[in-house]
């Protein structure tokens, strides 16, 4: 379809009386490089550019029309109260435009809710509006997406097509980026790639590649109806979608990492990994994150090269050298370390060693193994189904502290720094969690929680989103608990949070 008639298109949506609006109704417009959306009354109209692309083709009508039918059916998988449908622009006789006329059809437009731009997650972030539980709603919603993909069988060389088409990509801005600094990035991208190529081949091999959203980042998530709402998955290319599912985590968690408290980042991480059980994968997380920052990096070195503004060139040039930067770092070897937190139960040790991980070890922060979600993994439950008495037994209580460190062994072999999240009241358990870190050659800290019973009780009574089932009943048995000698560092926390990981950051000498 000619440029002229889509240009015709578009003023016609920028119309209110289209819409059934006040002629004073504003109409805002957002454009990308390959959709133009217009924002009109409670409805959002996205047109595909004709445009043809490396990656993409939309120069025909009907190419258009199967992209916004695809785009409608695979975003209404992860925000299927956000997609209306799909609408025909049409043409009557008279050369007059509608929307879902009886005349030729002209272009296809996908029709969405509107929502506001300020209940995106970018904005969110850059507001600091984001918190905890909106990290583990989203890590729920991204898990739930990828446990429900389609597992794809043919791309066992998804990674190779994806990073050959990345460093061509690199090259071409590399004058931009710094010829030597681009070339040493795409050296170090190839040789981690050709060292993980087993891994990810046996990935493939075992159903982690699965049909993804593909371009998860801050920019395509919104709170929609109180809830992380995932949308504007790629439908035009199975190449950036046909991924391991590590993958497609990674530029959410590199995003974050980048533009919010790095807590945000670890926790995100950390409670997708509770439901992933994905500790293996963990080696191939720095290329990952690698990678993600080299594709942007070079997006934002392509737009500042099509800017005439030099202001806005400058400003988008620097974007992209920080993000190759940041790609250098997420590859750089960070040597591991063992953090084990202890106490009884409600006396805050798993809050403290949720806000430690990020302090630890290489982005996004140490892997945080909690003994109550590995119970529950175990006994074939998900984080917070409740477990009665089968699941407390003496045999489960071995296994529980087996698989706990078999985990952080795994984690550790790996260069991921470790916390684990358990009582540890038997002085046996704390001596190997000694042992382990001895033997990973790596240095350990043990950090023994404590606070006053009255102050624990009243913790678990007023728990919210944890997988822990202690009761206060429970609790108050353990004060009868034989501790023997508590040789690790004793941090009280009965006080306020920020109080409590300060006092943790100092005995692990971070601040």
């Amino acid at each position: 379809m000619p440029f002229d008639t889509q240009q015709a298109v578009l003023e016609f949506l920028a119309r209110p009386a289209t819409h059934g609006l006040a002629p004073t109704t504003p109409i805002e417009v957002i454009r990308t490089h390959i959709s133009v959306v217009i924002l009109a009354g409670a409805r959002a109209f996205k047109l595909k550019r004709a445009v043809a692309l490396p990656y993409l083709d939309h120069t025909t009508l009907q190419a258009r029309e199967a992209c916004c039918r695809h785009e409608v059916a695979i975003n209404r998988l992860t925000a299927p109260g956000l997609y209306e449908g799909v609408i025909a622009v049409t043409r009557d006789p008279k050369g007059e435009l509608a929307l879902g006329g009886t005349g030729l059809v002209v272009e296809w437009l996908v029709v969405m809710h509107r929502f506001p731009q300020e209940a995106l997650f970018d904005h969110l972030a850059s507001q600091g509006r984001l918190d905890r539980h909106q990290m583990c709603d989203l890590a729920e919603a991204v898990h739930a997406a990828h446990n429900q993909a389609e597992r794809i069988t043919t791309r066992p060389d998804w990674l190779a097509r994806i990073l050959d088409n990345s460093l061509t990509s690199l090259e071409s801005q590399a004058e931009r980026l710094g010829a030597d600094r681009a070339a040493a990035l795409a050296a170090a991208l190839r040789a981690e790639a050709t060292a993980r190529a087993p891994l990810l081949a046996e990935r493939a091999a075992a159903g982690f590649v699965r049909r993804c959203h593909g371009d998860l980042h801050l920019g395509n998530i919104v709170l929609w109806q109180d809830r992380p709402t995932l949308f504007d998955a790629v439908e035009f290319n199975d190449l950036f979608v046909e991924i391991d599912v590590l993958y497609d985590l990674a530029y959410l968690v590199m995003d974050l990492h980048i533009h919010a408290p790095r807590r945000l980042a670890s926790i995100l991480f950390n409670h997708y990994m509770e439901f992933a059980g994905d500790t293996a994968g963990l080696a191939l997380l720095p290329l990952f994150l690698a990678l993600r920052a080299t594709i942007r990096a070079f997006v934002r070195a392509t737009a500042a090269a099509g800017q005439t503004d030099p202001a806005e060139a400058q400003r988008l040039e620097t974007e992209a050298r920080d993000y190759l930067d940041h790609a250098r770092a997420f590859l750089a070897p960070q040597p591991p370390r063992l953090v084990a937190v202890g106490g009884l139960s409600g006396s805050g040790k798993s809050r403290l060693a949720r806000e430690l991980a990020c302090f630890l070890g290489r982005a996004p922060g140490a892997l945080v193994l909690r003994t109550d979600v590995l119970r529950k993994r175990l006994m074939g439950l998900t984080p917070y189904q409740p477990l009665g008495p089968e699941g407390y037994t003496p045999e489960v209580h071995a296994r529980v502290y087996q698989t706990l460190e078999a985990e952080a062994r795994l984690a550790l072999a790996v260069g991921q720094s470790v916390v684990l999240d358990g009582v540890h009241a038997k002085p046996p358990e704390r001596a190997n969690a000694e042992r382990m870190a001895a033997e990973a050659g790596v240095p350990f800290d043990g950090l023994w929680v404590h606070t006053p019973v009255t102050v624990a009780l009243n913790r678990i009574e007023t728990r919210v989103r944890n997988p822990s089932d202690v009761t206060p009943s429970v609790r108050a048995n353990q004060e009868a608990f034989d501790l023997g000698a508590v040789t690790w560092t004793r941090i009280d926390a009965s006080g306020p949070k920020e109080e409590t990981v300060a006092k943790g950051v100092r005995a692990l000498g971070l601040g």
